[in-house]
């Protein structure tokens, strides 16, 4: 029996088939009406909006790094360079995969512990979009052998840029300290956009206090990018503004000159010009070689700096406190003279001690059976410890402070480099706030002879010795002799002067003359010399007193070879030249042992004799 197949509704398909045709078409419709209404949208009423992201997607601003400041010495000897080198440096934004990459590229390029670890802190610091440097320094053979690998490593690139460095290696260490990369700290404290071109910025000393001068301001450059994000034209350039070029008050060869006798010992000298207070010399032994730390310290020769005896790291001049010792009793003598509690014409006689009344203890000379009678000039010339015991007794601890701080003791001096000790001028409030425990008049006679609780660093000393050659008249001791910014005229620095010691001229003459009488016939005979005249008072700081008269002669001279070395006294020195019109007065320290009045000689030998000859030649 066969199935009956219905017939089709023809009809009815094609009302079907029309109204599916009908219902697609308004579909159509609708969404071509939707497409241009957006597209009106976008191109009519968001066209600023996008135009801008256009032009941000083809356009970049391309960072220019300033060429930073150089520094010169006052006869124009660089003292501080920049050196062009080529580095290699990675934007991890177009890197795959960082730490596969950089042990590739260790294959081909030799990277060390010290520029990885670098790397690694200055990744934390930067964006990832940021070109880090890797290593710096490439050598040819390095950049040849990335050029020819180049493609394997898309986010690495070989770039040409200037690094600082410093060519006369520990020599002025101290006082230009050294630029170092910039750490998590000091971002947050500059200008993110004038330090988007750099990685490096002034750590320490002359390139850290005057930063905003040698930095100089970032330029930039407007790139146009293909598709790929790479530049292919520029389209508008702002150059950089180089940094300014210093000119430091240091005389180079004379620094030098002063290492160069320094050789082989630990102490410091301070040089200064009386007349404007400008630094000629600054010099602290041993120095280390700044140039180890700008492309990165490695731990080990860090740590070895560090941990070294010598202190190679630690500015004597600026940070090192020292008891002033013998070298204040010429302060103690304007005092006493100008408060009338002493005259020239007074004696008294040394048996080798100094008592208190009412007290059994005997403050002894440093000569053991003493100087006999003795006068104001007397004392001074054979540093008579008796005679300065008695005039601290009758000064008082209130006069003895006054005359210290009027000469700059126991504050900064506002020389132009930071972190400087302030040192110690002692008081009963000091001591009572300090040690916590009261003033005894024997505090008051240690002081007298710079012993006790005082302290001022080389700095301080150079200072007040060159107040007391200029007769009262201070100046705030500088380093910067003026700058120069591209294309401008040199702009010098001018001196700054700082309240006068009014005292009268008997005083100064009389302090004066036991000064120069020093050099003639006392304590500082070695430093007299026929072509000059020198005025000078000696100190020894004692570092082990315990049984020190076992070291100590009849004549006061000390034989201390038998003690460890450091454990020697220091030796202090200051001292300025030629007494009728100073121009150089010094403060020279002499570590454990190291005679500071042999140093002092070769200096100023070196300053009058071989500087001026040269000159005169020249």
């Amino acid at each position: 029996m066969y199935k009956q197949t219905p017939l089709k509704n023809h009809l009815q398909e094609i009302q079907l088939i029309s109204r599916r045709c009908i219902s697609v078409l308004l579909i159509m419709v609708i969404l071509v009406l939707l497409l241009i209404a957006r597209l009106g949208y976008l191109q009519l009423t968001k066209h600023t909006l996008y135009t801008t992201l256009s032009q941000k997607n083809s356009l970049d601003l391309i960072p220019i790094e300033p060429t930073r400041g150089l520094v010169y010495d006052r006869n124009g000897v660089l003292l501080a360079e920049n050196m062009p080198v080529f580095s290699l440096d990675v934007v991890p934004y177009e890197v795959g995969n960082l730490p596969r990459a950089l042990s590739t590229i260790s294959k081909i390029i030799s990277l060390d512990d010290t520029d990885i670890a670098l790397f690694q802190k200055q990744l934390k610091q930067h964006r990832r979009f940021d070109e880090i440097p890797l290593k710096l320094r490439l050598s040819e053979e390095d950049v040849a052998k990335f050029s020819e690998n180049a493609y394997r490593f898309p986010g690495f690139v070989i770039k040409a840029r200037l690094i600082r460095h410093y060519p006369f290696n520990a020599s002025f260490s101290h006082v230009l300290g050294y630029v170092g990369r910039i750490n998590q700290d000091e971002l947050s404290d500059i200008d993110a956009t004038n330090y988007s071109a750099t990685n490096y910025i002034g750590k320490l000393g002359i390139e850290k206090y005057y930063e905003d001068d040698l930095h100089g301001t970032v330029g930039y450059q407007q790139a146009e990018n293909d598709a790929s994000g790479q530049p292919v034209r520029i389209l508008k350039e702002i150059n950089p503004i180089p940094g300014k070029n210093l000119y430091l008050t240091l005389d180079s060869r004379l620094q030098i000159a002063i290492e160069k006798i320094f050789a082989g010992h630990r102490g410091a000298v301070v040089a200064i010009q009386p007349s404007t207070g400008q630094i000629l010399a600054m010099v602290s032994e041993p120095g280390y070689d700044p140039n180890l730390f700008v492309a990165g310290i490695s731990t080990q020769d860090f740590q070895a700096l560090q941990s070294s005896y010598e202190r190679p790291l630690y500015d004597r001049t600026l940070l090192g406190l020292y008891p002033l010792a013998s070298t204040i009793k010429p302060f103690m003598a304007l005092e006493g003279l100008e408060s009338g509690i002493t005259t020239p014409e007074y004696t008294l006689f040394d048996p080798g001690f100094f008592q208190l009344k009412n007290s059994k203890h005997l403050f002894r000379d440093w000569r053991r059976h003493g100087h006999g009678v003795v006068n104001l000039n007397r004392a001074i010339v054979n540093s008579c410890d008796t005679y300065f015991f008695e005039l601290a007794s009758k000064l008082g601890i209130t006069r003895m402070d006054h005359i210290l701080t009027s000469f700059g003791f126991g504050q900064a001096t506002g020389i132009d480099l930071e972190d400087e000790a302030p040192g110690v001028v002692a008081s009963p409030a000091w001591k009572k706030r300090v040690k916590k425990t009261a003033w005894y008049e024997g505090d008051t006679l240690n002081s007298g002879i710079g012993q006790g609780f005082m302290q001022a660093t080389p700095l301080q000393m150079a200072s007040g010795v060159a107040t007391l050659a200029n007769r009262g008249q201070r100046f705030s001791p500088y380093l910067l002799l003026g700058s120069q910014e591209p294309g401008k005229a040199f702009v010098q620095q001018t001196p700054t002067p700082l309240n006068k010691v009014n005292l009268k001229d008997s005083t100064w003459n009389t302090v004066i003359q036991a000064m120069q009488d020093v050099v003639l016939q006392g304590t500082g005979r070695k430093l007299n010399n026929p072509n000059y005249t020198v005025a000078a008072k000696s100190g020894t700081a004692q570092v082990y007193s315990v049984l020190k008269k076992r070291y100590e002669t009849e004549s006061g001279d000390e034989n201390q070879s038998d003690l460890p070395e450091k454990l020697r006294d220091h030796h202090l020195l200051v001292a300025f030249a030629p007494v009728e019109k100073p121009e150089i007065a010094i403060a020279v320290i002499g570590e454990n042992g190291v005679f500071a009045t042999i140093l002092a000689r070769q200096i100023l030998d070196y300053y009058f004799l071989e500087m001026r000859q040269t000159h005169a030649s020249g």
